[in-house]
């Protein structure tokens, strides 16, 4: 089936789209400066630009969530006037979200049905929908079961929940924004299998994405964004990734951080046999052991949805352990909670920010001292000390980098990637002797990529004992002393990273056991 049969009929294609002059003012922030962007028919062309750099800001202003303060969008050469999502569907536009645009307490089902008129009129037809869904999961390879709660699956199932609902409405150009952030190499390697065929169908596609080797081996054409102003447009057949990196942050970039030689020390974590459930009432992990040393990065690769997000939480309290035993430098820390594991320097990076490792109405400088506000020298008997805590801040927010108007920002107003680096800047500087971080760059631009790992490699030097859980296999390889793959909530096999190879990874992430391939 042509993914032309999948347009919604008398929705006319989409030749060429151009953005004009756009220009996007936030209280402090110019977020888009008279930019200038197109896309034709029948081409991939990739965004990309650093954390703040007005990438999500331009294609929300495409995809009509916002409006733009000058500036004009024209379609086939013809002006056109988006207002809300409702005006870019119906002119066949489709988005796929960074952070996700879904209900919760609906199940998959209900939130790809949502805004759509039903076939039976007043009645719901989600059955249909279901059975669509289905087809559509089986053309492209992505498992969902459409009776599950969205509040119930992984990051990875709730993104394939937002390409679904792409591919459910058949756009005619689709803006993937971070696509593949959560994809094993073979799901991406399936995804772009689908978007060369979508362009041979005659689609645009706008690829944003921070993992530049995917830029160069499936776009036509690439431009960069900088502080909110377009830098240029290259054929990707004349430029490369090293050049692609030195471009969009304006400096020479690494892209293989210096590990160095480190002597591993003694188990600072153990999980013993430890299981606990999931959110579905399922097994989430059965029967974990496993050790982490002083001094040592153990990687966590695997598929979302086998037992990662269970492994973190049940770790740091979040999650209830049914058996097993999780120690901590010699002392049970199992089932305890969370800010009692806390004060024994475990640190948390978690899977999810927005959600769980910021409060998003708070400012930048509040957020920065959630763990230790009601310490000194924070808080001296009860009262918070605002000067200690400025200047925290303005320490922290220049070491990591952070792009915010200022510390008393709200948090919600700041990029993912500003805000992933609040949460990596509040953690790392409590001088942790345990790390367990969860997508660590997931989002992040290759600049704040390039120095996340270098902090987590400098934690490994300092003899810190750090678990990275990470679905970015280039990640795994380039940090890991060791690596771990869970599938369906066990440990399939533990590789030295010097034996380990991404077929081989690739095999055990699957369930399959080279030894028995």
């Amino acid at each position: 089936m042509s993914e032309t049969d999948n347009l919604p009929s008398g929705r006319s294609r989409i030749h060429s789209l151009e953005m004009r002059g756009i220009t996007k003012r936030f209280p402090g922030v110019l977020a888009s400066d008279h930019v200038n962007f197109d896309v034709k028919a029948g081409e991939v062309h990739a965004l990309l630009g650093e954390n703040g750099a007005g990438k999500s800001t331009l294609m929300k202003i495409l995809y009509g969530l916002y409006h733009p303060d000058e500036g004009e969008i024209l379609i086939n050469g013809k002006p056109v006037r988006i207002s809300s999502p409702t005006d870019s569907i119906n002119l066949g536009i489709g988005m796929i979200h960074q952070h996700f645009m879904l209900v919760p307490t609906l199940t998959v089902a209900e939130n790809v049905a949502l805004g759509l008129p039903s076939s039976r009129g007043l009645l719901t037809d989600l059955d249909v929908v279901s059975k669509r869904i289905v087809d559509l999961a089986d053309i492209y390879g992505l498992r969902l079961d459409p009776s599950a709660y969205v509040w119930q699956l992984s990051v990875g199932q709730q993104q394939r929940i937002e390409i679904i609902k792409a591919l459910y409405r058949g756009a005619a150009l689709l803006i993937l924004d971070e696509p593949t952030a959560v994809l094993t190499p073979q799901e991406v390697d399936e995804l772009f299998v689908i978007m060369r065929q979508m362009t041979k169908d005659g689609h645009g596609l706008v690829f944003i994405s921070h993992k530049l080797h995917e830029v160069v081996e499936i776009c036509n054409r690439v431009s960069v964004l900088r502080d909110g102003k377009m830098i240029g447009t290259r054929p990707t057949s004349e430029t490369t990734k090293q050049d692609l990196a030195n471009w969009m942050v304006g400096r020479e970039v690494g892209f293989a951080p210096d590990r160095g030689n480190v002597q591993r020390g003694e188990i600072r974590l153990k999980l013993e046999d430890v299981k606990c459930g999931s959110d579905r009432g399922t097994p989430g992990l059965r029967g974990v052991s496993l050790d982490i040393h002083a001094g040592e990065i153990l990687g966590i690769a695997g598929v979302s949805g086998n037992g990662q997000r269970e492994l973190a939480e049940a770790v740091t309290g979040l999650r209830k352990v049914i058996s097993g035993k999780v120690t901590l430098e010699g002392g049970e820390i199992t089932n305890l909670q969370p800010a009692e594991i806390t004060e024994r320097l475990l640190s948390y990076i978690p899977e999810e920010r927005m959600k769980d490792g910021m409060i998003k109405d708070f400012t930048v400088a509040e957020n920065l001292i959630l763990r230790e506000h009601h310490k000194p020298p924070y808080s001296n008997y009860g009262f918070l000390n605002l000067k200690n805590i400025s200047a925290n801040a303005d320490m922290l927010i220049k070491k990591f980098r952070v792009k915010t108007p200022s510390q008393e920002t709200m948090a919600k107003n700041l990029s993912g990637g500003n805000i992933q680096k609040i949460v990596l800047a509040r953690e790392i500087s409590r001088t942790p002797r345990v790390i367990i971080a969860a997508q660590p760059t997931r989002g992040l631009d290759i600049g704040a990529t390039e120095y996340v790992r270098e902090q987590l490699l400098e934690q490994r030097k300092l003899g810190t004992a750090i678990i990275l859980i990470s679905e970015d296999l280039d990640e795994i390889f380039a940090l890991s002393d060791r690596i771990a793959v869970l599938y369906e909530g066990s440990v399939m096999d533990i590789v030295p990273r010097a034996s380990a190879t991404p077929q081989k990874l690739g095999m055990l992430m699957a369930g399959v056991h080279p030894e028995n391939a």
